[in-house]
């Protein structure tokens, strides 16, 4: 696997960079655990909360397909729209004044990874064929 590991960094970066944010925004606000009802961190939370919970299956499903040989300018594709749709998610749900075309937008790149590197694995299953 040669193509997966730079954007598995790029996401752990980004990972890194939300969890301080977290750690700054309890710091400021002085809530160690819980939210304590303040919509900051309630957002920022979230954004936290929704990269683990869809990054790490997206980069599953990429190296299985990496790993089956499709086009590397597929991979390429894929994961730099996670990367993108990562950093449109974050922007759009931390804003105080939602801009949901951002959030949107975000979610759109993330499940558009998601739900073809599934089609091309099922596909690849199904035909022996490398997509």
């Amino acid at each position: 696997m040669n193509i997966v590991p730079i954007y598995a960094a790029l996401l752990g970066i980004l990972f890194f960079i939300l969890s301080i944010r977290i750690i700054g925004l309890r710091r400021s606000l002085k809530i160690g655990i819980g939210d304590s009802g303040n919509s900051t961190i309630i957002r920022a939370m979230r954004v936290h909360s929704n990269f683990s919970e869809y990054v790490p299956l997206c980069l599953l499903l990429l190296g299985f397909v990496e790993f089956q040989g499709t086009f590397p300018i597929v991979l390429h594709i894929l994961g730099s729209g996670l990367v993108l749709g990562r950093i449109l998610h974050a922007y759009g749900v931390s804003q105080t004044q939602e801009n949901f075309r951002f959030r949107v937008s975000g979610m759109a790149l993330t499940f558009t990874c998601l739900i073809t590197s599934c089609g091309i694995l099922v596909f690849n299953f199904f035909t022996n064929q490398i997509l």
